[in-house]
This record gives C-alpha cells, sequence and structure tokens, in this order.
C-alpha cells in the first residue's frame, strides 16, 4: 500500500454501530487454542497512567481493505460503547506515518493506543516512545520483536489457521498438481507465518510442485496482475495459495478472467469477498481471522488496564483462526462466524 503524506485524515468521522457480540465458534482444527509463554512486563514495573485525556487512538493500515476498516470500526465502537472518545487513522502500511501518529497521539493525551502495526521492528521504537510518555500501547493483528514494550499483543493465531486452510487445498489438489504462491509484505510477520505454516502440511506431499513464488504485498491489484503473469509462465499450474483473501480475490478474478476454472485457491482473513468466491466455487477456501473479537478484547483490555493497572492476561495471546470453505461459508458475515 502506498505511503500517504502529512497527517493523515481519520479512517471515519462518526462512531461506528457496535461489532456483533457473538461468541467465537470452535475453531475448525482440532488444536486447542494456543498458550502463550511469553509474559507481561513484571508486576512491579508501576502501571502506565496513559496521557491524561479520555481519546483512544486507532491505527490500522488502509481502512480500504475491510479487514481493516473492521478493525478500525469495531475498536471505535468499543471505545464509544466504553465512554471514550475515539480516533481512527490509517498509516498505510508506512513505518514513517505510523510514528508521525504515535507523536500525534502522545501530543493529543491519549489515554491510550491500539495498534495494527506498519512493521514488527519499525513499531518497537514508537511504542516505547508512548511508553515514555505514560500511554499504554494494545497490538492487534501483527506482533513485534519485542517483549516488554507493549501491554499486549493479540494476533490470530496465523499458524493454526494457515495449516488448516491448507489441509483442504490439498485435499482439493488431489494431493497432486503444481501451484504458485502469493506472499503477503515480506516486512510483515504473518507474511512468513503463514508461508511456513502451508508449506507445513503442502510439503508432506511429493507429488504437489511449487514453481512460482512471488509477493504481492497483501493487494488485491497486484494478486490479479501476479496471478495473470504466473499463469503466462506457467500454466500448467492447477492451485495458488495466498497469504491473504485480498491477494487470493486478485488472483481467483485474473483465473477467471482467463477461463481457468480448474484453479484451486485458498487465502487468510475470512473475508466477505473471499466468501462470495468460495460459494461460488471460485475458491476453495480461507482462514477466519477473528480480527472483530480480537479488536474487541484489545479496547476492553485497555480500559481493563487503564482502570486497574493490569490487564490480568498475558501480554501476547493467541485467537484461533476458523476454516471456511463451502461446508460452512454460509454462517461466515463481517469476520464474525455464527457457527
Amino acid at each position: 500500500m502506498s505511503a500517504c503524506g502529512g497527517s493523515p485524515a481519520p479512517a471515519s468521522s462518526a462512531a461506528p454501530a457496535p461489532a456483533s457480540s457473538a461468541a467465537p465458534a470452535a475453531p475448525a482444527s482440532s488444536a486447542a487454542p494456543a498458550s502463550s509463554s511469553e509474559a507481561a512486563p513484571a508486576a512491579d514495573s508501576a502501571p502506565l497512567p496513559g496521557g491524561g485525556s479520555n481519546i483512544i487512538y486507532i491505527l490500522t493500515p488502509s481502512t480500504s481493505n475491510a479487514f481493516f476498516k473492521t478493525e478500525a470500526d469495531t475498536c471505535s465502537a468499543k471505545a464509544v460503547e466504553l465512554g471514550y472518545e475515539a480516533k481512527a487513522f490509517s498509516h498505510d502500511d508506512d513505518a514513517a506515518s505510523q510514528s508521525d501518529l504515535f507523536d500525534q497521539a502522545i501530543a493529543d493525551k491519549a489515554a491510550a493506543i491500539i495498534c495494527d502495526n506498519a512493521g514488527a521492528d519499525a513499531t518497537i521504537e514508537a511504542v516505547q516512545r508512548a511508553r515514555d510518555a505514560g500511554i499504554p500501547t494494545f497490538l492487534i493483528d501483527r506482533e513485534i520483536n519485542q517483549s516488554g514494550v507493549a501491554i499486549s499483543q493479540i494476533v490470530a493465531n496465523n499458524d493454526q489457521g494457515a495449516a488448516a486452510i491448507a489441509e483442504a487445498w490439498v485435499e482439493a489438489m488431489g494431493e497432486k498438481g503444481k501451484y504458485a504462491e502469493l506472499l503477503g509484505l515480506e516486512t510483515d510477520t504473518n507474511c512468513h507465518v503463514r508461508s511456513d505454516a502451508f508449506h507445513r502440511v503442502i510439503d508432506q506431499f511429493p507429488d504437489l510442485e511449487m514453481v512460482a513464488q512471488q509477493s504481492a504485498n497483501w493487494d488485491q491489484t497486484e494478486g490479479y496482475s501476479k496471478t495473470e503473469a504466473i499463469l503466462q509462465q506457467n500454466p500448467e499450474i492447477t492451485g495458488i495459495i495466498c497469504g491473504n483473501d485480498t491477494m487470493a480475490c486478485g488472483a481467483a478474478q485474473a483465473c477467471i478472467d482467463a477461463g481457468r476454472d480448474d484453479i484451486k485457491i485458498i487465502g487468510v482473513d475470512g473475508s466477505d469477498d473471499a466468501a462470495s468466491y468460495i460459494k461460488k466455487g471460485q475458491m476453495v477456501g480461507t482462514a477466519l481471522q477473528q480480527c472483530a473479537l480480537i479488536s474487541e478484547m484489545a479496547v476492553q483490555q485497555a480500559d481493563d488496564y487503564l482502570k486497574n493497572g493490569t490487564t490480568g492476561v498475558d501480554e501476547k495471546q493467541l485467537v484461533d483462526c476458523i476454516a471456511i470453505t463451502s461446508a460452512n461459508v454460509d454462517k461466515l458475515s463481517a469476520f464474525v462466524y455464527n457457527g
């Protein structure tokens, strides 16, 4: 996604409707929800008081992506429900813009910051800067490469989810065939976690051969154009594995436009767009990341921390994904599984 210039405009000016409160369904895989081995900062460290205002800052990548819009809207709604003022901004996956927004939050004396970050390494300094100003940060969706700086890091269990949907894809492929992979943004930890999980499953089958692997940077337009090129260079492929649904939807549309309805495609996210392709038989499936649930958890933990000086849970928390295929896609709407 492109970098934004100057001070970004808020993602929305009005508080959105509250997210669904439906409890998450049990994961499609048999694995139990993963537990964290990373504890929060030591109990004897003084709680951060917040910046002094009643504002919760919400920082996400571009809300042109439905996944990130759901994060921003759900966080905003939960913050308003709990009595805070919500300010939502997009950093467009640009670390410099994100840094400016952290400075803006500090100047605005934010009570807390909720952030889906713009880089596992690049974000550490900004979170520490907020911490030094007494403002706690709660990370969602993506981890940073350091513990004890953010108060919470709440992410989807990408390893479990990618592995679960890879199993469905292997079955759809008949355990054989040539395929391509579209990777996400390579500075994002999730890109590598998902790819590794895909291959941990797929590489067990010697008759499945990867013939192309390219980054499409989580982007639908790039997913489309990269798939077009891959189909021209490798017309023998019968499958495409994608690190997120945005790229998967681009890949699916490229296959449709090329008259290739034989290609088996998977993604990760659980978007309504992916669900539409699954219902029409144009994608095998996706791994639902429960981003609405994760967003609500982050704001609730921010409120708990500001009121009580602790969240009562570990810093690093994993929320299991749900494998979505034609068998259960009708239960998915707006990143919420009503099973």
